[in-house]
Order: structure tokens, then sequence, then C-alpha cells
């Protein structure tokens, strides 16, 4: 399935009551701009990848998706560095869907574009526990421990996996929970040959080499994510 076709199905999918799996990014209600299907779709796919990557808080859980969300944001999105001048535009342009939509494709493309060590460690380690993510980044319990803690400062190509490994759990938020999610590495699936996502992300992994690929593509087609 091609991820254009999975997004257009995702986008089928998003009512005015938009909730996301126990445990992830719950939205609780839905106000313009975003009743328009497809601007609730990548609204919400933004607000998922922005959750994966942790940045956003417990105190977001259960949001209102409304044209005054993205600016509630902005402050932690600029600490990150991530949105530009795209976020307070988008508040400007809320009246003009055509827009607002090229405003959600800049920010989740910036999204995508922005490891976040910082703060991904902390929000990935309540969906996978240590042991787990040491070994899908082919690193030792140990690193993760001092990455974490901010000991020692997280190396470019771990940062690349663990980034990876948000925007997977970013596409997957909208289908499961973190049970869900954690069970989902670890099933054969036959889109991967009969093999596990986990399997393909062995040893010292880059986000573009083929393996890794196949297991982000399938989350998108899975959850019907807009992945680039």
């Amino acid at each position: 399935m091609s991820r254009r076709r999975a997004a257009q199905q995702g986008e089928r999918r998003v009512s005015v009551d938009v909730i996301w799996s126990h445990e992830m990014l719950r939205i609780r209600s839905v106000g313009g701009p975003f009743t328009i299907p497809r601007l609730a779709f990548k609204g919400t796919a933004a607000l998922a990848r922005a959750d994966a990557m942790g940045l956003l808080e417990e105190s977001d859980q259960g949001l209102a998706l409304d044209a005054t969300i993205f600016g509630r944001l902005a402050a932690r999105l600029r600490k990150a560095r991530i949105g530009g001048t795209v976020v307070p535009t988008l508040s400007a342009v809320a009246k003009d869907p055509a827009l607002f939509e090229q405003c959600l494709d800049q920010l989740n493309d910036a999204l995508e574009a922005s490891p976040v060590p910082s703060t991904e460690w902390t929000r990935l380690l309540r969906v996978l526990d240590r042991e787990s993510l040491a070994r899908l980044l082919g690193i030792s319990q140990a690193s993760i421990r001092r990455y974490a803690a901010t000991a020692r400062e997280t190396p470019d190509e771990v940062a690349a996996r663990l980034h990876w490994l948000a925007l997977i759990v970013g596409d997957l938020a909208g289908a499961y929970n973190e049970i869900g999610i954690r069970q989902w590495f670890e099933r054969k699936r036959t889109q991967l040959g009969g093999r596990a996502p986990a399997q393909l992300l062995i040893g010292r992994w880059k986000p573009d080499d083929a393996g890794p690929q196949q297991v982000r593509a399938l989350a998108a087609a899975l959850s019907g994510s807009p992945a680039t």
C-alpha cells in the first residue's frame, strides 16, 4: 500500500471526535479549522509526532484540537528549535484552509527532520522498557542511562536512531496503546517477509537503510500517517 493511499485512508477515518489510544495522546474535541477532515488528520499527526518526541507535557493529554493548540505549544517547539516561523503563522492563517494546510505540512516536515534526544529519551522510555530500547538502538542499557540523564551527550548516530523510533511510535500512536506499540515491534509481519520490525532494527543501523525504511513505511501504512 502506498503512503499516499494510506494517508487518504487515514483522512477518511478522522471524525469530529478524534480519540487517541490509552496512555498516548488524547484529543477530546475538535474545533475550526480542524473540522475539515484532512486538516484534522494532519493536525493530529503533528501532535502525535510531537508527543512521541517528548515535546508535550502530561497536562497536554486530553487536548482540544482547535486554532489555538499550536500557539500553546509554540514555546516548547521554539525551545527545541523546531518550526521557526511556521507555528506563529498557523494561528494567523487559521481561517484560510489552503494556507493552514501548507503550514501543517511544513510543521510535520520540521518535526520529521529534527531529532531532540533531550526529550525523546524520557518519552520513549515510557513506551519501551530500557532493555528493548537498548536492543532497538544497538547500544547498552548503561549508555541509555547516561544519555537519558544527560551525563553524556547523545552521539549524532544514536540520536538519529532514537528519533527514527520516535517517529515510528508517533505513526503508531493513533492505532495502538503503549502495550500494543511494544508488541508491534516483536510480532512477525508478512509485509516484512515474515520478520518482526525489531529484526530489521539490529546493530548500528541508519534511518536511510532499507530495513528501517521498511519498518517506518509499515507503521505509516498501518496508522494512515502522512509520513514523508
